[in-house]
């Protein structure tokens, strides 16, 4: 087989595995019990943050005694790695679109701002761990999306020029790293996000993983 010239890369949450519930449900859980009023509003907005950002943003609005803010953050990370273990589901058609990927040479790698310890765990039970060639997380950058750090980082590891990646993002967050590292990028918001602007910004928008195919990567390929 030739060398690979292009990669893709993939967040975690909400585009390997649908684990964006067990976030909030730990992030409630945890803060409410620390006496911290956890509310829709202000959690919709830590949804793009990392673990260390969204402790810190309950912590700044309510302190708490008693805990550091270290086992706090872990303790959150604890109940999300229950939730992959015991209940974890792979998003419907990311085998495929990895085959498609895959059988068309490209090195294939994960960004996510998760912490890694997750990442493991997300890549085994969803029984996908043989295709990536690298792994990052921002927890091992000073900066997490939107910031570019992680897919740029990834790129490096998997010895790809940034415009040659194609990224796979669920977030506007995302959506912008990805840009910013200049790569170009696959959207796949929820419903209740489909219509946002900034998912406007990506290459291309899909409704679901599902309807990627090899017309959208060949359309990809000639920009």
């Amino acid at each position: 087989m030739s060398e690979a010239t292009h990669a893709v890369i993939f967040d975690m949450d909400g585009v390997l595995i649908d684990s964006e519930p067990a976030w909030k449900k730990a992030e409630y859980e945890v803060f409410t019990a620390l006496g911290v009023a956890v509310t829709s509003e202000l959690s919709a907005t830590t949804a793009a943050m990392t673990t260390t950002e969204v402790t810190r943003f309950w912590y700044d609005r309510m302190p708490w005694k008693g805990k550091s803010l270290y086992d706090v953050e872990h303790e959150v990370i604890d109940s999300v790695g229950r939730f992959i273990t015991e209940k974890g589901k792979p998003m419907s058609g990311i085998t495929e679109v990895l085959e498609i990927f895959s059988k068309n040479n490209f090195r294939i790698g994960l960004a996510t701002n998760s912490p890694y310890r997750l990442i493991p765990l997300v890549l085994e039970k969803s029984g996908i761990k043989a295709y990536f060639d690298a792994v990052s997380s921002s927890e091992h950058e000073t900066m997490g999306k939107p910031h570019p750090a992680v897919y740029l980082s990834t790129a490096r590891k998997l010895g790809i020029p940034p415009p040659n990646c194609i990224v796979f993002e669920d977030s506007a967050h995302g959506v912008i790293a990805g840009k910013n590292a200049g790569m170009k990028t696959v959207a796949i918001p929820s419903p209740a996000q489909y219509d946002l602007d900034t998912f406007n910004e990506a290459d291309l928008k899909l409704k679901t993983l599902s309807d990627f195919s090899e017309e959208h990567l060949r359309v990809l390929l000639e920009y």
